[in-house]
Order: structure tokens, then C-alpha cells, then sequence
């Protein structure tokens, strides 16, 4: 059997191709299927079968338009309720390519429609050889359980129990794990960087597997969730759906600066998607930041929507192109052009620009009483130490509310190390706030310079006993 993974470092996202005796199947595409393409043609095989785990909350799958252009059948479970021809299937199901046979689990948990995918090589006689599990089974940690519309997180993380022990955990201990995800993805909470495992060393050293009741299983997949970003249920309905192909998305427009003018006062977002150090010293008032690095659509979709019509900043063409691949990847298809010359061409025609001020950790020690200290980290970032003085609003809510604060109020932001507190000083700024100041190299930095923190505990505990 030929077996290739490919993995999506954006989205920390993972597929699949496997391949017997010339025919082949797609675990799990991303949106943009060309490289399954090209890889099915390396391998000299054609694609039979795309198999979908579940409707992926957290990127757009491309299985439409995989299948439209190879003739493959996709393959999912039958309580998906998906809107596209399909096969719908069920438990022990098994679907065969060349030599080899792929047998299916239903293990509801992470979303009610979940699958796992066993499969059999004759190279490895009559055990199974590997196991996809999608969502369910991560390295070092499972699928988080509050993805349903239709399902409570203790109804989701009950039925995840009884999938792991019902099911995955009955696997041969050698049998490897090959999951959708990896860590950084918000599907889970701490999965290890590993791109596979097995079985066994999973029984062994994966803490959601070594709780030893169901109810206290619950009880601790359903506490301290991370935040899920609105934008998720949405991308489950595309799949659902079946999205369009790239191609067919409309093509951009080049804006000029007094084109980009008028499109702002009707409610298009500017959207920045340079360096945050460019980005600080000079930009399009009004403009939010989210840089074309790390997990750029994941944020795009988190601060502004899918449904929000964008035109984009960038310093080159191919950064609006791989800018508009990656939004697609999650859904957002709203892009209506880009601004032609970048923030050049709308300084050149006088229109005023803005700027953040950026200070050093070292700078905000010396002087800590004079500013708000905003952490837009993640709670267990947060829980796990922070500034004294700082007070915590996590990015992922600045979609819902932003700082109660008076808009004149100095204001210093930090995350762990720059990136997404830009974003949050960009809309900071956008909102009103007059007098931001972004904390460059975050809380990492603060930290390396061996600067006081506390944890959440003794945050509390100081707080109480000002009280």
C-alpha cells in the first residue's frame, strides 16, 4: 500500500492519501485539491473514494470539487445529513481499493456523525494496519465535544467515552493512529506535536485515556473548553453543502485609494495583512491587522466573519493570492479585491495614515502604573502565569466586546509574542481607543527578561484579599 500524509501547518490540519493496485482514496481533503492531484498522478493511480470523518468545523473541505474532477464517490456517515451525492456509511462497513479494505467505525463524540477508518493491507495479514480517526483520537488528547447544534457537550463527551472504549481502544496496541489534526488546532486542547501514534502508546500515555470513569470523563472534556470561534458552526454547513471550487470564486478587484474610501464607508473591511512590525508604523486608518503568518485564516475568521466583505493590504500580488487561498480554506469567500500599490499608493494620494506605538517589555516594567495591561492570550495561557497588573480579554471575545475601558485610557496590549496582539491593538483602534500601545515580544519576552509573574491562583487570591 502507498500512504502519504499531508499536513497543513496553517490549520494544523492533516489528509490522506492511500493507494492499492492503482486505485486510491482522500482522507479528509483540504480546500484547494490540487496537490492530491498531483500526488495521485506521481503514485500513478486514479482517486476512487474521498472519505469525509465528520463535517469539519474548523476549515472547508474540498470533497466537492475532488470529486467533480476525478469521478470519485464521497464516503461519510450516514448521519451526516449531507446535500451532496454520496455514500452514506454505517458501522462495519468496509470499502475496498486494490488490495486493501477500509473498515468503518462510527464513534460519535467529537460531532454525532463521526467515523474512524480501519485499515487492512495484505501485507500485514489479518490485523488492521492503521487507523484514521479524524476528530476522536488525537496524539495526547480527543476531540473536543461541543461542536453539535443538535447535541449538549455532556451528551457529546458521553458518546465519546463509549466510542474510545467501545471501539478504538479494543484495536491492536501496534495498530497506528493517523489523526485529522495536530497541535495548535482548536479541535482539541493539548495535543503533542507527533503527526501519528499508536495504539497502544495512546492507551498508555494519553491523559483523556487514563481517566478511569465515564463520568468523570464528562465532567472533564466539558471544563475549561477553549474558545470556539463563531465562525465553526457555519463551516460545518458548508461541508454539509459541499463547498464550490476555487476557480469559480469571483475574481478580484484592484481598488484605488478613493475606491478603497468609498467601499469602507459601506462597510467593507480593510484587512492588513502585513507583518505587524509594518503594519505599527504605518497603515490604513480604520484597517485591521491579521498577518499573513502562523494561523491567519483561523483569526481572519474569528475577528471579522465569514460573511464580511474584505478588501486586502498586502505588499505583493502573491500575498492577495495565497491571502485569498488560505481565507477560502475557512470559508471565507467575501474577498472583493485588494488595494492596488498597498499602503504606498494611499499615502502618495494623501489620505493620512495611522500608526501604533510599539514599546519593549523592559520599557513597560519601568512604568507599568501608566498604562491599562490588556493579555489577549487564551485562558490557560493566562492561568498559567501573567503580568501582575494586567487584566485578561482573550482575542478569541473581541468579536462579542472589547475592554471596558474609556476610549482616551492609555492602553498596552500583549500576547505570547506579538502576533495577536497586534491584531487586537488594529481593532482597539478601530473601535475608537485613541491611545494603544502594543507590547513587542509579548509575554515570552516578559519572561525571558525574568520580569515578576504571577499565576491565575495567586491572582485571585491577591484580588481577595484587597477585597
Amino acid at each position: 500500500m502507498q500512504f502519504e500524509q499531508f499536513f497543513l501547518a496553517c490549520l494544523a490540519h492533516a489528509s490522506y492519501l492511500l493507494a492499492s493496485k492503482g486505485e486510491a482514496v482522500v482522507v479528509d481533503p483540504q480546500r484547494d485539491v490540487q496537490i492530491y492531484l498531483d500526488a495521485a498522478a506521481q503514485h500513478d493511480v486514479a482517486i476512487k473514494y474521498i472519505f469525509e470523518t465528520h463535517l469539519h468545523a474548523d476549515f472547508v473541505s474540498g470533497h466537492r470539487e475532488l470529486a467533480q474532477r476525478t469521478g470519485a464517490q464521497i464516503c461519510m456517515g450516514a448521519s451526516a445529513g449531507a446535500q451532496f451525492p454520496h455514500k452514506p456509511l454505517r458501522d462495519g462497513d468496509e470499502i475496498r481499493f486494490g488490495d486493501c479494505r477500509i473498515r468503518v467505525l462510527e464513534t460519535p463524540g467529537h460531532t454525532p456523525e463521526s467515523i474512524c477508518l480501519v485499515v487492512f493491507d495484505p501485507e500485514n495479514g489479518n490485523a488492521p494496519k492503521m487507523v484514521l480517526t479524524g476528530d476522536t483520537l488525537f496524539i495526547g488528547d480527543v476531540g473536543r465535544p461541543d461542536l453539535s447544534p443538535s447535541h449538549t457537550p455532556q451528551q457529546l463527551a458521553g458518546m465519546m467515552y463509549d466510542s474510545l472504549h467501545q471501539k478504538l481502544l479494543t484495536l491492536p496496541d501496534d495498530t497506528v493512529v493517523y489523526p485529522a489534526h495536530g497541535a495548535g488546532s482548536l479541535c482539541g486542547r493539548n495535543m503533542r506535536a507527533d503527526k501519528f501514534s499508536t495504539i497502544g502508546t495512546e492507551r498508555m500515555s494519553n491523559p483523556s485515556l487514563q481517566i478511569n470513569t465515564r463520568d468523570e470523563f464528562i465532567h472533564q472534556l466539558t471544563s475549561n473548553l477553549p474558545a470556539r470561534p463563531e465562525y465553526f458552526l457555519r463551516d460545518a454547513e458548508i461541508n454539509r453543502l459541499g463547498a464550490i471550487a476555487l476557480d469559480e470564486l469571483v475574481p478580484l478587484q484592484a481598488f484605488t485609494p478613493a475606491e478603497l474610501v468609498d467601499a469602507m464607508e459601506q462597510g467593507v473591511v480593510a484587512l492588513d495583512i502585513r507583518h505587524q512590525d509594518q503594519f505599527a508604523q504605518s497603515h490604513v486608518p480604520g484597517s485591521i491587522n491579521v498577518p499573513l503568518g502562523g494561523q491567519f485564516a483561523s483569526w481572519a475568521g474569528a475577528v471579522v466573519g465569514l460573511n464580511t466583505p474584505l478588501v486586502l493590504i498586502a505588499e505583493s500580488d502573491s500575498q492577495v493570492d495565497e491571502a485569498r487561498t488560505r481565507l477560502a480554506r475557512v470559508g471565507i469567500e467575501v474577498v472583493c479585491g485588494h488595494l492596488a500599490g498597498g499602503v504606498d499608493a494611499w499615502i502618495r494620494e494623501g489620505l493620512g495614515s495611522a500608526s501604533v506605538t510599539q514599546i519593549s517589555v523592559e520599557q513597560l516594567a519601568d512604568r507599568t502604573a501608566q498604562y491599562s495591561i490588556i493579555d489577549v492570550r487564551r485562558d490557560p495561557e493566562w492561568q498559567s502565569g501573567h503580568i501582575h497588573q494586567a487584566k485578561h480579554h482573550a482575542l478569541d471575545d473581541f468579536r462579542k466586546s472589547l475592554p471596558s475601558l474609556a476610549h482616551d485610557s492609555p492602553v498596552a496590549v500583549h500576547c505570547k509574542s506579538g502576533y495577536r496582539s497586534m491584531i487586537a491593538c488594529s481593532l482597539l483602534q478601530r473601535a475608537g481607543f485613541t491611545n494603544v500601545t502594543n507590547i513587542t515580544g509579548g509575554y515570552d519576552a516578559w519572561t525571558a527578561a525574568s520580569l515578576p509573574v504571577c499565576s491565575g491562583q495567586e491572582h485571585l487570591a491577591h484580588a481577595s484579599s484587597r477585597a
